[in-house]
């Protein structure tokens, strides 16, 4: 139900900007004017007091001549009015003119209109007043036997609402619902009365259910998910009841609602562990992922069905229905296609792999048949990790698995393709037995790739495990088909003749005679073997390898330099003839020196560059010179690092699994409990007393010390919007929820005055929006109140509150007091979460986002490695540099940090540190680089990482 504030406004539909009419005007348009004038008049009215303005004169008004008019838009504006107009003087008695207005009320609910009738019913449930209330319950009551579905169930709320707050009016009310509930057929009536049943008297509505429990499946949905709700309570109150209705909660399952069989499926899990249970709400909640199409559902129905899998007993049911759980990739949403396959990776068990791998693979081939766009790709890349992590988990299915992610290798999509060339790299390290299969469909798939990265790639898995001499020349009979006439230099000089030649002929053609040529019906053809032999010259395409060289790419020359020096020292270990030996190793040199040849020749976009240079050089005197020590750095120092590489990652993933893994208890039932406010400060740190302390860190001049003190952690949250000294004091707890904030504002009347209409008046700077106003309050002398507003949080980043306090005193003529309230800042912080992504990830997010902030180091911290500890612990960035690559001692640290927001928003943050050589002891220096997507998000970051540095310089860390 939308709040009355905001249905007024939708109701009323005044501009602001309009000057507001005095009260004479309203006046005499409410007694004079026609029908139209005195709508007008009654939202002009409204709108103004909803703003705080005080006009007593029109009640009486209003009652003379506007309460007996019958129009219906005025009868709904007066319901509005009589909500938000005072029907109390200020000592608290109810005003005489009131009984004009009840007498009104109770005219309405006999009105032969059932609008006026309901509508009326719904106020009533608004009005605090039981003076009000009394003369109208025998109204009330006649209501329930309307014939008219929407009064009746009015009417129930009605009496509901009236017997929560003042159940002396009605005393009978349990017992006159209950009578009603076995009579009525409408199902929003019936659910109106089953609702008030379970909030105000269980036993009835249980009598009730007990005797039509056979029928709940024919009831409505709305009754059902009240049904739910009630065996819910019971079965958790009193366990004994779970036999008697979990069959009633199974029946439920198959409703037509949704959202029944949603609230049912979960109210099942909490009632009985049971497999069965288990195993029939997880069937419940995959049919409605299945068939639902709001991905917003499906996304909720999956966290409910990962959250079953939290105890182990749960888990090995869900494992059965994995299968199941792949039909949910049938959404388009990628998230959800996330989340199935993570949640599908960590259910799937030797028993069931084999199938999962199979509709992967149907998943995969589906992926080449669509129209590609951005998803496409992306899901391909999760259906690669996907495999390559059923193939790490299960070995005996990684020979299936392999062909399909080959083929990747020459896929558009150069992240897809990137991954499954980590997989191979991995897979060739672990499976021994796999490596002859990878290698053959490795050079199977090499001419077809279409990337320079995966080229690189490709060639370094190849230069690293081709151990026979049949592989090594079948990779060297590929790298000369890729690379195409050697030497390239002369070849291109060649090329470039010919065609000079060929626009020669061409041009000789346009003036040479033409043969003619008669075909079947007669007519003449003709063709020039001038024109055809150019169009097919002009159509020739270079091979893959030399292409990317002539477009400036010699990374990959000095790639292929390292992998054709590996190939040529094992080719020299396998191979004893010494002619063969000098043939191959001539062969790797004349690519290499081919390669600077055409680097230096002016022939490329670009030139080659001195480290590329540098690399070929090296490797072509390493071959010339063939010393054992660089025998040993390429043929095992390499394999070596990977390993260590490798075994380190798998290390790190064992980690994260054990921090995502459940606590052990560390309190015990036994254990004493400690109240902070009542221990001494002796007992953590000096004698000085705790609420002292506390005090006066909501006063703001003591700082918090120990985070395992309850009440300093709530209070560092406390901010301090006005002064001691001021006639209103005030301060707010900031309650920073997911997408919003919830100020809980404590204001206090420090005067002897009684303050009228004391509104707290907020604005937002930044990506932030009020929700709602908070509505006026009326303090008395010394008196406190504590309002609460809500901001809704739109994107990561700073933002500022900011407001004031007015009010008006009673009594007096002069214009309203104001407060000013200090700013409340919205600390970044509370929105991001440190996450993590591979290396190519990182580096594809650090090109794309435009936005970037630098910050230079300004600290006294002296220790590298403190530093970046520093950082993170303030920023919540996780560090994604290795820690084997932090340690040791060194002069400069380069670290790659990233975080995400809770609304997707991905920060990323390089750290670049060093120490003054000729100040050893000194502080580091260095800057950070922020890149975020956002403008706001990078800035908002490197103003944290700011003040982070300035906290460092004051504490001496």
């Amino acid at each position: 139900m939308a709040s009355t504030e905001q249905t007024c406004y939708t109701l009323i539909n005044v501009t602001s900007d309009s000057e507001p009419p005095n009260e004479l005007q309203l006046r005499s348009d409410l007694e004079k004017g026609d029908v139209t004038a005195k709508i007008e008049a009654l939202k002009k009215t409204i709108h103004l007091m909803l703003n705080g303005e005080k006009l007593p004169n029109l009640l009486m008004t209003i009652i003379r001549f506007v309460l007996p008019l019958q129009d219906h838009t005025i009868k709904k504006l007066l319901l509005i009015f009589w909500e938000i107009v005072p029907k109390t003087t200020p000592d608290g008695k109810l005003l005489q003119e009131m009984i004009l207005v009840c007498d009104a009320y109770r005219k309405d609910l006999q009105h032969p209109n059932e609008f006026i009738r309901g509508s009326t019913l719904r106020f009533l449930c608004k009005l605090k007043e039981p003076e009000l209330l009394e003369p109208l319950m025998p109204a009330i009551r006649t209501c329930l036997e309307h014939r008219h579905s929407y009064v009746r169930r009015n009417a129930v709320l009605a009496i509901f609402t009236i017997f929560k707050n003042f159940d002396f009016l009605i005393p009978d009310a349990p017992e006159l619902v209950a009578n009603f509930l076995e009579t009525e057929q409408d199902m929003s009536c019936k659910r109106n009365a089953f609702m008030m049943l379970i909030h105000v008297d269980q036993e009835r509505a249980l009598s009730y259910l007990s005797s039509c429990v056979d029928q709940v499946h024919s009831f409505g949905d709305i009754l059902q998910l009240i049904t739910v709700e009630l065996i819910y309570k019971v079965c958790h109150a009193n366990p004994a009841e779970r036999s008697r209705f979990i069959r009633c909660i199974y029946n439920l399952l198959n409703s037509n609602s949704p959202a029944v069989r949603y609230e049912a499926a979960g109210t099942l899990v909490t009632l009985s562990s049971a497999p069965t249970a288990i195993k029939a709400a997880a069937s419940c909640y995959i049919e409605l992922i299945v068939k639902e199409s709001d991905n917003n559902v499906k996304l909720i129905v999956l966290d409910r069905l990962i959250a079953l899998k939290e105890l182990p007993a749960q888990e090995r049911i869900l494992q059965d229905l994995v299968m199941d759980i792949l039909r949910v990739l049938t959404a388009s949403d990628l998230e959800v296609r996330r989340k199935t396959l993570n949640l599908a990776l960590d259910l799937v068990s030797s028993r069931n792999v084999e199938e999962m791998v199979l509709v992967l693979k149907k998943e995969v081939t589906k992926t080449h048949n669509v129209v590609e766009h951005e998803d496409t790709g992306k899901y391909r890349q999760l259906l690669v990790r996907t495999l390559h992590s059923c193939c790490v988990k299960f070995p005996d299915v990684a020979h299936t698995i392999i062909p399909v992610l080959l083929e990747f290798l020459s896929d558009t999509n150069e992240q897809a393709a990137a991954d499954v060339l980590i997989f191979v790299r991995e897979a060739m390290q672990r499976f021994e037995q796999l490596r002859s299969l990878i290698i053959n469909k490795l050079l199977e798939v090499f001419s077809s790739v279409k990337s320079s990265k995966i080229h690189r790639g490709a060639l370094w898995i190849l230069g690293e495990y081709c151990n026979t001499t049949e592989t090594i020349q079948s990779l060297m009979t590929e790298l000369r088909q890729s690379l195409g006439e050697i030497p390239i230099v002369d070849d291109e000089m060649k090329k470039a003749a010919g065609e000079e030649n060929g626009d020669k002929d061409a041009d000789l053609a346009m003036t040479a005679p033409v043969k003619q040529l008669v075909t079947a019906d007669g007519t003449y053809a003709t063709q020039s073997i001038f024109s055809t032999t150019t169009s097919s010259k002009k159509a020739e395409q270079k091979p893959p390898l030399r292409s990317y060289l002539m477009d400036g790419d010699f990374f990959i020359g000095a790639s292929m330099a390292s992998s054709l020096t590996k190939l040529a020292f094992r080719y020299l270990s396998l191979v004893n003839d010494p002619k063969k030996q000098n043939c191959f190793v001539a062969e790797c040199m004349l690519i290499m020196t081919s390669i600077i040849h055409l680097g230096k020749s002016g022939l490329t976009t670009k030139s080659i560059n001195d480290d590329d240079l540098e690399r070929i050089s090296l490797c072509l005197k390493v071959l010339a010179e063939r010393s054992p020590l660089m025998i040993k750095i390429f043929n095992l120092d390499c394999r070596e690092s990977l390993s260590t590489m490798l075994t380190t990652k798998i290390e790190e993933e064992k980690e994260t699994e054990k921090a995502k893994e459940k606590k052990s208890i560390i309190v015990h039932a036994d254990d004493p409990i400690p109240f902070s406010q009542l221990a001494s400060r002796g007992d953590l740190m000096g004698t000085e007393n705790i609420f002292e302390l506390s005090l006066s860190q909501a006063m703001g001049l003591v700082k918090k010390e120990s985070p395992a003190d309850l009440s300093s952690s709530k209070l560092s949250k406390v901010t301090q919007l006005t002064g001691f000294s001021d006639p209103v004091y005030s301060e707010a707890y900031v309650h920073v929820n997911q997408y919003d904030i919830v100020l809980d504002v404590l204001i206090v009347n420090q005067t002897a005055d009684t303050l009228q209409n004391c509104t707290l008046e907020l604005a937002t700077l930044g990506d932030l929006k009020l929700v709602e106003k908070p509505t006026p309050i009326i303090l008395a002398p010394h008196d406190f109140s504590n309002i609460k507003a809500s901001v809704k949080v739109a994107s990561t980043e700073n933002g500022i509150i900011f407001g004031n306090i007015v009010y008006d005193v009673k009594g007096s003529t002069s214009d309203r007091n104001v407060v000013v309230l200090n700013d409340i800042h919205i600390d970044i912080m509370d929105y991001i979460v440190p996450a993590s992504c591979t290396d190519t990830e990182f580096r594809q997010m650090w090109a794309e986002f435009e936005w970037e902030n630098k910050v230079s180091v300004n600290t006294n911290i002296t220790d590298l490695n403190s530093y970046l500890q520093h950082l993170i612990k303030y920023t919540n960035m996780k560090c994604l540099t290795p820690d084997k690559a932090l340690s040791g001692d060194c002069g400069f640290m380069a670290a790659n940090l990233y975080a995400k927001s809770i609304f997707g928003e991905d920060a990323l943050a390089n750290v670049s540190i060093e120490k003054n050589p000729s100040n050893p002891n000194g502080p580091v220096s260095g800057h950070v680089r922020i890149r975020a997507k956002s403008q706001g998000m990078a800035l908002s970051l490197g103003d944290k990482i700011n003040v982070t540095q300035k906290s460092s310089m004051k504490t001496g860390a």
